[in-house]
């Protein structure tokens, strides 16, 4: 039986857990106080990133579990520290809910997802606040990374002649959401189940995203990337982001672009399109990132089970950023999420 508490006693319980997991490295002061304090490495720097999610328009309560949730809304988070090839370190949370669901056991069960992730990648939880909302949820994750010197990686280093890499596959997500638009649910709500069942793969896709923390993390070590950015939009919007940072354009070929089987023979029986999906779907929180060609011999195949994949080149900022499907070469404009899209 669940029996409400306040939320000073629920934030006593949040501090004693993060507390439990021991000190962490650079932690001066953390939960208690009005605010954390980080000692940061010796000529090193810190890489902070802030991400909101809101009921409604980021996810459905109805659609997923509260655990699955709270490691969604960390995952997004490091995934941006991933993409800075950084260390993810510390995290800040706030969450606003409204007073139906204080009154059961789903905070407990989404700090519970939240702290799963944050323990595999040795993130603590140093702060953060808590809300009474109207009627939806509201989150907001913030994240915080540690980087050498000159080892952080932006997307305004690509040039002409880079190659364009993606970790992954692309277009699981947006597979994942379509399955549960059309009333599809996961047959084993455990987070740390084996995927059995090619449906539960590309939902859990969708509701409990991985981010590439050892991609990033070795890619900003090695100083392998000149340019890099986490796919949070879809393909055609953040390549298109990454160009007009790095003022360059792009071809990439439609062939190469990573997609899973389990997408094509999913689009296959329900009548989508796995390509359209791998390009505009978004929520693969893969990094797609520019290499030199002196540089591609010293990019490993895989790391933590994860490959890389090829799909194009940069070129000068006159020919755009494109996409070939065989001999056809046309322009791939920005499909990708928008908040306030017309």
């Amino acid at each position: 039986m669940f029996f409400p508490m306040t939320e000073f006693d629920f934030i006593k319980k949040i501090r004693s857990q993060a507390n439990a997991r021991g000190a962490p490295v650079g932690l001066l002061r953390g939960i208690g106080d009005d605010a954390a304090v980080l000692k940061s490495i010796a000529g090193g720097n810190l890489v902070i990133s802030t991400d909101l999610l809101v009921e409604g328009i980021d996810f459905r309560r109805s659609t997923g579990q509260p655990n699955q949730l709270g490691h969604k809304a960390l995952a997004v988070s490091l995934s941006d520290i991933a993409a800075m090839g950084a260390r993810p370190r510390w995290t800040l949370l706030s969450i606003g809910v409204p007073g139906d669901v204080w009154d059961t056991g789903f905070i407990d069960q989404f700090y519970e997802g939240f702290f799963q992730l944050a323990d595999r990648f040795g993130v603590a939880l140093i702060g953060g606040d808590l809300s009474r909302t109207p009627e939806r949820i509201v989150i907001n994750s913030i994240a915080i990374g540690e980087s050498l010197a000159d080892r952080d990686v932006f997307r305004t280093g690509a040039k002409p002649g880079d190659q364009i890499y993606v970790t992954g596959f692309l277009g699981d997500a947006a597979a994942g959401l379509r399955l549960i638009e059309r009333g599809a649910r996961l047959h084993n709500d455990n987070p740390s189940a084996a995927d059995t069942n090619s449906i539960d793969h590309l939902l859990r896709r969708h509701l409990q995203p991985e981010p590439r923390v050892g991609w990033g993390l070795l890619i900003g070590d090695q100083q392998l990337a000149t340019a890099m950015i986490d796919i949070s939009d879809g393909l055609s919007s953040d390549l298109n982001h990454l160009c007009d940072e790095s003022k360059v354009g792009a071809l990439i070929d439609s062939s190469s672009i990573p997609i899973d089987q389990l997408v094509t023979e999913i689009c296959g029986r329900r009548a989508l399109d796995p390509l359209m999906l791998a390009l505009h779907g978004g929520e693969d929180f893969e990094l797609l990132f520019t290499v030199k060609p002196e540089n591609i011999s010293n990019l490993p195949k895989r790391v933590d089970g994860v490959s890389v994949t090829r799909i194009g080149e940069i070129r000068d900022s006159s020919h755009g950023v494109q996409i070939s499907e065989g001999s056809k070469i046309w322009k791939l404009e920005p499909g990708g999420w928008e908040h306030f899209k017309g």
